[in-house]
């Protein structure tokens, strides 16, 4: 990273790190990849191919402690191989019993069912550090009883945003395919407080007083999705919202039609669904909803970064709009990209950023600040741009059948999380949610829904 390389290997985190260490240590952030692979792993193979990405990103090597204050820094990297943990056939077909017991879960896929246990493993819930401090991603591998098998990374949020997941996951497969990757390699990691470019941040502290007051006061008129359980001990669920490759391509024209990206169509479509889960919704009800948008902001530092420098370099724009019920898809879409857009283009993701982190520090450390101390901040969150994936050779070779990627969301954050990919043209979308706060069946009719409104929106593309 040029000369923001650290000079010591030790640092303290950056104020955004601080509150993702805050955040998982609740239930938030845990980012799970999960493949199903049709083809006995090599295990030799994909521990070499952990050890180069160990070599080539030192943040992956780094073991978080807390220290004597409230804060947490993170400890000078050290040289070993990441542990591959192996579940053998035995114990992964008892866990898969055990989890689909549970009458939701009875319906899953195996894959599925081993991402969502995968993501409420933390063993960043108790900061007592151990000797070293705590390491920040883990490996295992579940094997399934009809050769097929799972491989899974679990990492901390903190050392790991959407667009590490993905050239993660993009490193791992060049270096388990024949060509064994390469060409990455990083000098170092900072916090994204210390990357924003000069004036960037510029706001008076009578400025951050009144954003504070509205943005505090603006959460008590959202509307939440109904709380089914909200005393209850929390996990994270997964809902696969999935399209056609037609059904995509219609959509996809829809926002390009308009001017506006598909989070766009996918936030409007989540409003839309909300609000007619409401009971006999009187005429011209009004209902206001939060919505958060997060956007890498690797291309707006200085220096610039590459998406292969691994770390968490997203912001947060937060923002509420009142559906009525009688908007179009996609005449809110356009309202809402156009207003996530303009805050994007005055700024509000960095100058917001250390009001949102201190706003959320402080719903985490007191819950009875949320509605029903349920820690919800807004409805739905939503990426500016989707992740783009098409099959390779190398996937091919590894027998790759199928993934999901997302983080977890029962601690601080939406009602749901979207997590969307176009894969071969397709749109796989992973909605997380925090259960029981809300259940399975009332997230699968939500998304259903949605995908109604989208499909039904294609008809006016012709008249855009």
């Amino acid at each position: 990273m040029g000369d923001h390389t650290p000079t010591s290997q030790t640092r303290l985190l950056g104020g955004t790190e601080q509150n993702w260490c805050k955040a998982v240590a609740g239930g938030t952030g845990i980012t799970a990849l999960a493949l199903q692979v049709s083809k006995q792993p090599n295990v030799a193979l994909f521990k070499k191919a952990l050890q180069k990405l160990q070599n080539d990103h030192p943040v992956l090597n780094y073991m978080l402690n807390k220290n004597n204050s409230t804060s947490f820094n993170i400890n000078p990297p050290i040289s070993h191989d990441l542990p591959l943990n192996i579940i053998n056939q035995l114990k992964t077909s008892e866990l898969l019993r055990t989890l689909m017991s549970n009458g939701s879960n009875a319906s899953l896929s195996p894959l599925h069912v081993i991402l969502e246990h995968e993501l409420n493993i933390n063993e960043w819930c108790d900061h007592v550090a151990s000797v070293g401090g705590l390491q920040l991603w883990f490996a295992n591998v579940y094997t399934l009883p009809d050769k097929k098998w799972v491989l899974v990374l679990r990492l901390h949020a903190g050392i790991c945003d959407r667009t590490t997941a993905v050239s993660l996951l993009k490193e791992l497969k060049e270096a388990m395919g024949e060509g064994g990757g390469g060409g990455y390699k990083e000098k170092g990691n900072v916090g994204i407080e210390e990357l924003i470019p000069v004036g960037k941040t510029k706001k008076t502290i009578w400025a951050h007083g009144l954003d504070m007051v509205a943005y505090s006061v603006n959460s008590f008129t959202l509307t939440n999705l109904k709380f089914k359980d909200a005393k209850s001990a929390r996990r994270s669920e997964v809902v696969r919202l999935k399209m056609s490759t037609q059904e995509t391509h219609m959509l996809l024209t829809g926002c390009k039609l308009r001017g506006i990206k598909l989070c766009g169509a996918l936030v409007a479509a989540t409003l839309l669904a909300a609000y007619s889960s409401k009971r006999r919704p009187r005429n011209n009800h009004r209902k206001k909803y939060g919505v958060v948008f997060l956007n890498d902001c690797r291309a707006y530092l200085q220096p610039s970064l590459s998406t292969h420098e691994f770390g968490f370099y997203h912001s947060a724009i937060s923002t509420s709009h009142e559906v009525k019920g009688e908007e179009t898809l996609w005449d809110l879409a356009t309202k809402i990209y156009k207003t996530f857009e303009n805050s994007k283009n005055n700024n509000k993701h960095f100058s917001d950023m250390t009001d949102l982190n201190f706003l959320m520090s402080k719903a985490i450390e007191n819950p009875s600040l949320t509605p029903s101390s349920s820690l919800r901040t807004s409805l739905v969150s939503a990426f500016e741009d989707p992740i783009i994936e098409h099959s390779s050779d190398t996937e091919r070779e590894l027998g790759l059948d199928d993934y999901i990627g997302c983080a977890s969301a029962h601690g601080i954050g939406p009602s749901v999380g979207l997590f969307d990919t176009i894969r071969d043209g397709q749109l796989d979308c992973a909605c997380v949610y925090p259960a029981p706060l809300h259940s399975r069946e009332q997230m699968e009719e939500l998304i259903a829904k949605m995908k109604v409104i989208l499909i039904e929106s294609f008809k006016m593309n012709v008249k855009a």
